[in-house]
């Protein structure tokens, strides 16, 4: 990456929800693609310090949104936000990085996500920062930074949050910008999950699905209008057809019995594919779910 692959963009422009804020930046600098306007944008925050469960969640309700026409957005930190990041490109969704910093690659923070921005850009997504290109992260960038991902977005997803966490300073943000707001429950003796659980106290939508999510975005979830990606399709166009359709019906993790049912396949031949796969290494069943590995 290179200073001369930044350029400016007008905020309202690029991201038109940006104009409903009371406090919207002056101008944004984008290295990368921007999805289109017509994309719903879901910004996914949580703890730099996050428990399996909440990885396991993220990856899994970002994973059930794949082949709609949504965009995920994160702030490129250590913890949830890479995580929601690379989930978003294991399922073909573009995604959008807001670094607490400008975008020159000297200054990207933190520096151990250099390579994951490449990532981000190399599969259609974009670094997006309100900073000067060579301006370095530090204490007051990341308030600021929160009030962009939560203002450019539909919603917020909240993965983990403790009582003390930024990442409720996204969530607050949010309801500040009159935007939805889901969280992710949590058990009750949860250092993560005090945060969370006060929010959904307070009227957040919980998320247990991914359909919860992609009824606040509006999407119709009881249609089968869901586009399944060229990038998805070829992905997989290597297999024999009963295994192809098994992984594009595996769009989230799955009982055996759904994976049959949204194949369309015999129960027979769907047995033979899903036993093929996982030869292969393509799928991996733990607890009564199937889901993909690659």
């Amino acid at each position: 990456m290179t200073s001369s692959d930044i350029h400016e963009v007008d905020p309202s422009s690029a991201f038109p929800l940006i104009g409903e804020m009371s406090d919207p930046p002056k101008t944004l600098f984008v290295r990368g693609t921007l999805p289109s306007p017509d994309t719903r944008l879901l910004t996914v925050v949580g703890s730099r310090s996050y428990t399996n469960y909440g990885r396991d969640a993220c990856e899994h309700l970002i994973g059930g949104l794949a082949g709609y026409d949504i965009a995920i957005i994160s702030g490129l930190a250590l913890g949830i936000d890479g995580i929601a990041h690379r989930a978003a490109i294991k399922a073909g969704l573009p995604t959008i990085a807001v670094p607490g910093s400008g975008l020159s690659p000297e200054v990207i923070y933190p520096a151990s996500h250099r390579g994951l921005a490449d990532d981000i850009v190399a599969h259609g997504g974009a670094l997006v920062s309100e900073f000067s290109p060579d301006t370095r992260a530090a204490q007051w960038t990341f308030p600021q930074r929160n009030r962009v991902m939560a203002g450019m977005a539909h919603a917020t997803l909240i993965i983990e949050a403790g009582e003390k966490s930024g990442t409720l300073i996204t969530a607050r943000l949010a309801l500040d910008y009159n935007r939805e707001v889901l969280v992710v429950p949590h058990g009750i003796f949860s250092d993560n999950a005090s945060g969370s659980n006060r929010l959904l106290r307070q009227g957040a939508n919980p998320a247990i699905d991914s359909t919860d999510i992609l009824r606040i975005l509006d999407f119709d979830v009881d249609s089968e209008n869901r586009v399944v990606s060229e990038d998805i399709t070829l992905q997989y166009k290597d297999l024999p057809d009963a295994q192809r359709m098994i992984m594009e019906a595996l769009t989230e993790p799955l009982s055996r019995d759904e994976v049959i049912r949204r194949s369309g396949l015999s129960t027979t031949d769907a047995n033979i594919a899903l036993t093929a796969l996982e030869i292969r290494g393509r799928i991996k069943e733990s607890v009564g779910l199937i889901r993909r590995i690659r």
